[in-house]
């Protein structure tokens, strides 16, 4: 049997709640880049079923949800209870240059992955450059 004494475990579940710590995050972790001419988020969700996670896209703010349960039955004795259970969340404000209605999205190894390509009007483009008799040059874009 597992037993564990600690004096303080009261003010540090107090703590948890309101600023979270490393055995219970206050949000989903997350690595956001950018890629040649795709933007990546990587949501760590370890233990999350793939059909529990709900991802959508309103008006350039991304919502991802997700729920880890713990497991359940009639001869199951919790014995120790430190992994965050329950639903997680996370927004993200995403730019008017990122073509959301091309978003990818992955689940492998308990990371979740979006690809979402940048949008034709973001990519840098060649201004050309043509030159008059006169000595003035005439832009076109």
């Amino acid at each position: 049997m597992l037993m564990r004494t600690d004096p303080f475990r009261e003010i540090d579940r107090l703590a948890e709640q309101f600023f979270g710590s490393t055995s219970r995050p206050a949000v989903m972790h997350m690595d956001a880049y950018r890629d040649g001419d795709f933007f990546y988020a990587a949501f760590d969700l370890p233990g999350v079923d793939p059909e529990s996670i709900d991802c959508t896209v309103q008006r350039n703010v991304l919502t991802v949800r997700a729920e880890r349960r713990r497991a359940a039955g009639d001869n199951v004795e919790l014995v120790a209870a430190e992994r965050p259970m329950g639903v997680f969340s996370r927004q993200l404000f995403l730019g008017d240059t990122l073509d959301t209605d091309r978003l990818e999205a992955g689940y492998d190894n308990g990371v979740l992955t979006l690809r979402i390509p940048v949008a034709e009007r973001a990519k840098p483009r060649r201004v050309t450059i043509s030159a008059t008799g006169n000595g003035r040059k005439e832009i076109k874009a």
